[in-house]
This record gives C-alpha cells, sequence and structure tokens, in this order.
C-alpha cells in the first residue's frame, strides 16, 4: 500500500506517507518499523512547526525545502529553516534556490551551517540578499552575493552527492570540492568577481571528483578571466572525467581553454559552451577536448538559431549535442561568431548532411551584408538539406541569388533539396531561390525548393 501510493507517484507531496501512519496504528507500527527501507523524510516548508517535529515525529532525516508565497514571512521561514539547520546530523538535503533572504535572515541561516552536516546528500544554495523588486536596474551579483566563510559545514560534507550555488563568494569551495569523493552533480552559476576561482585551481578540485556527472561552471561578468601575466602553459597530464556526462561553461574563452586542457571526458554526451560577445574567440584546446569524446565524431544535424540577444550553433550527434553560444544583440555580430565557430575546423562540421538556420528575432529589423550570410555557410561541403524558418529565408535566398559563376558551386556544393517555411509560390523569396536553383542546373548540380511545412 505504501509504494502504490508514494512510490507509484499518487502522491503528489514528498511528505504525503504521513497520511498512511494515521490510518491506523497497525500501519503507524509497519511504516515506522522500516524507516530506510522507505525512506522516510520529514519536510521542512515555510510554514511547517519545526520546533514541535520532535514530539511529533520520530528523528527522520530532514530535507529543508521552503518555497516563499506572497503571504509568507521571510523571518518566519528564517526561523523554520534555522531551527531545521540545528539538527545537523539528520539533514539530509537543503534546497534554498527560491528565498530571497534580506541580509539579516542570511546571516542567521549561514551562521547554522558552520558545524559538519555528516548525513548531507544534496545542498542547493541560490541567494538574492534582497528582493528582485528592491533591486535597482544596474544590480550586479558583486552587491548582494552571499560571503560563505571557510568554517561552512565545517570543512567537509563527506555523502555529499548535489551541490548547487548561485551568487556565493565562497574562498574555500576548492577545499569543500576535495572532501567530498561521492559528488556526481556541480553547479556554479552566476559567479560574481568576488568569487572567481581560477581555471587551475577549477581542475584540482576537479580531479577528485571521479564520480562527477553534471559539471555547470557559469560566471556573471566578463571581468572573470584568467589573468594574462599569470596564465600558465598548457598541462602535460590530464584529469580524467570517467563518468561526466554533462558540461556546461559560461564566460570567456580563455578561461575555458586554460580550463579544458587540463582535462578529460570521455564519456560527454551534452556540452553547452556561452561566450560573453567577443570578436574573437580562440577554441583550439576546446576541439581537443571534444575530439578525445568518440560519439562527436560524426553529427547528424547543425542547428543555427538567432535569438534577442544571443545566437548559437548545435550540433545533434543523436541524442547528444554540443552547442556553442555567443551574447550579443546585433546581427551581424551574431554571423560573425558564429561565421567563426564553424570556420575555425574545429568542430565535424564538414561531414553533416543537415543544416537548419532559425530566426526568432521577428521584432528585431538588421541590415547585414549578404556576404555575412555567405560567410556562415562556406563551411557546410556536405550538406544535402537544408531547412529555412520564414523569416531568415529571404535574408539566404537573397545571398545565394547573387553568386555568380562558379562562385554558385563553392558554398553548399552538396546540396540537393531547399525547404523554406511558409513559402509561397510567389514574391522575392521565391524569385531568389529560382534563380540560384537555375544557376546551379547550369553546372549540372539542380536543387529541389520545397515549403517547409
Amino acid at each position: 500500500m505504501f509504494e502504490f501510493y508514494v512510490d507509484a507517484g499518487y502522491s503528489t507531496e514528498p511528505e504525503e506517507w504521513t497520511t498512511l501512519v494515521h490510518v491506523c496504528r497497525r500501519w503507524r507500527y509497519i511504516v515506522f518499523a522500516s524507516p530506510r527501507r522507505l525512506n522516510l523524510q520529514l519536510l521542512v516548508k515555510a510554514k511547517t512547526p519545526v520546533r514541535k517535529m520532535p514530539d511529533i515525529w520520530p528523528a527522520l532525516p530532514i530535507v529543508i525545502s521552503p518555497e516563499i508565497g506572497k503571504a509568507d514571512s521571510l523571518v518566519e521561514i528564517a526561523d523554520n529553516v534555522v531551527a531545521a539547520l540545528e539538527h545537523p546530523d539528520r539533514v539530509c538535503h537543503v534546497a534554498l534556490n527560491s528565498i530571497s533572504f534580506r541580509s539579516s535572515e542570511l546571516e542567521r541561516v549561514l551562521a547554522t551551517m558552520q558545524n559538519p552536516f555528516p548525513v548531507l546528500r544534496c545542498l542547493r544554495l541560490c541567494w538574492l540578499s534582497e528582493l528582485p523588486w528592491e533591486l535597482p536596474s544596474s544590480w550586479s551579483p558583486d552587491e548582494t552575493a552571499a560571503v560563505i566563510p571557510d568554517s561552512f559545514l565545517g570543512g567537509s560534507a563527506p555523502l555529499l552527492r548535489i551541490l548547487m550555488l548561485s551568487n556565493v563568494v565562497f574562498p574555500a569551495l576548492p577545499k569543500l570540492l576535495l572532501s567530498p569523493n561521492n559528488l556526481v552533480m556541480l553547479h556554479l552559476w552566476d559567479i560574481p568577481n568576488a568569487g572567481y576561482i581560477s581555471p587551475e585551481a577549477m581542475a584540482t578540485c576537479l580531479s577528485s571528483l571521479t564520480r562527477l556527472e553534471s559539471f555547470y561552471l557559469e560566471f556573471f561578468s566578463p571581468r572573470s578571466r584568467p589573468s594574462r601575466a599569470n596564465r600558465r602553459p598548457p598541462q602535460m597530464t590530464h584529469t580524467v572525467l570517467p563518468a561526466l556526462t554533462k558540461f556546461r561553461f559560461r564566460g570567456v574563452s580563455e578561461y575555458l581553454e586554460d580550463l579544458v586542457v587540463q582535462i578529460d571526458a570521455p564519456q560527454l554526451q551534452a556540452v553547452n559552451i556561452q561566450f560573453f560577445n567577443q570578436l574573437i574567440v580562440n577554441i583550439s584546446q576546446l576541439h581537443n577536448f571534444i575530439n578525445h569524446v568518440e560519439r562527436f565524431k560524426i553529427p547528424y544535424q547543425a542547428e543555427v538559431s538567432f535569438f534577442h540577444s544571443s545566437a548559437e550553433l548545435n550540433l545533434l550527434f543523436g541524442h547528444r549535442h554540443i552547442k556553442l553560444q555567443i551574447s550579443c544583440t546585433k546581427l551581424d555580430w551574431q554571423l560573425s561568431a558564429l561565421a567563426q565557430f564553424c570556420s575555425l575546423s574545429l568542430l565535424p562540421i564538414s561531414t553533416l548532411e543537415h543544416l537548419r538556420i532559425d530566426n526568432l528575432r521577428l521584432w528585431v529589423k538588421d541590415d547585414v551584408e549578404h556576404g555575412q550570410w555567405l560567410e556562415l555557410l562556406y563551411p557546410f561541403t556536405a550538406v544535402k538539406n537544408l531547412y529555412l524558418a520564414e523569416t531568415v529565408g529571404l535574408h539566404v535566398a537573397t545571398a545565394l541569388q547573387e553568386l555568380a559563376g562558379e562562385s554558385v558551386m563553392q558554398v553548399l556544393p552538396a546540396l540537393q533539396i531547399v525547404l523554406i517555411a511558409e513559402l509561397q509560390q510567389s514574391g522575392p523569396m521565391w524569385e531568389a531561390m529560382e534563380s540560384f536553383a537555375a544557376a546551379r542546373q547550369r553546372f549540372g548540380h539542380p536543387i529541389v525548393v520545397h515549403r517547409w511545412e
């Protein structure tokens, strides 16, 4: 009955098992006789009467996961969290990622977490020390970041499996990461400038995390970059992460290059890289990092997408992918960055047969030279099928139409089929594609243009 009601998903909350112990004395006895087998846990939410819990429930593991509502008091929530943290030998899960604590409440919570938490398995701390609507428009994490002292968690967390930190300054983090060897998920988001961790220190931390499966490292500002004066030559030895399948990075290319040159991850399945706006992006070491993964040899499809403040190149390898993204708003800058990604010959682009170009910038009108679109397309020498969104179709079609003579075969030489969303058999887009198709026909390489449903 317990498995049917709780484990099979018929309950909507993790504390629903408490209903069963009130059915009758026999059920209560059966449930409490096997707390580990049934994975019994006490959930601490915003209004849980934590101080009364010892009088009501046995000494079960504690999960702290409050979610603030409109009528909830931050002081009351902090009281409950602090009361629960006063049982460090029972706290197994702490998720404080949806609470905008003020400085006073934040200091109280951190002060209670200076002791060892021997059974802690999951820790999520995403701080915003002021309410969002109280922050100025020029807000940056350095102004609101939580400063975590060196004595946090007593300096070790032996059973920790999941660690997620956002907007924190934690100088002792490298030391803490060297203590748990069971960590499977490490996500560091919106790292402020004051919380900068060097690539060398980060690689040293990763060397002990042989079970790590998911690693996110995201800086808030492009100012978080290695010092040119202190940059070292590439390391001859590598840290191998045999279980890593997901890697995500946001920052500058110099930092990424200095990090990945020191690590290998042969089982990678998903790579997401987001660069801040840079005129020149050097990713030669990223190529070596990816090249060690056998599954990333032959991609199935490439997707190029444009958004309001970023653009991305996504290479698909079945269920695996490599995504490179640039953060900038101007379309010509986006095209320039994507062309760099494609033309460096560092990614297996020359073998893929499917290319899809999306444009979601319906509210933005940018005038760019047609040559920039051609520069983006040049590396895709094996593409047979080209898929174009309606809003990008006219730009690409007009650029292809302007090709003259033998140059018509220098761009997408293997192209056979073009599919354009919402294509009408009249108008500038249709005329441009018809002109390009006729030019290709003259060189004995016909293409077919269809409407993409």
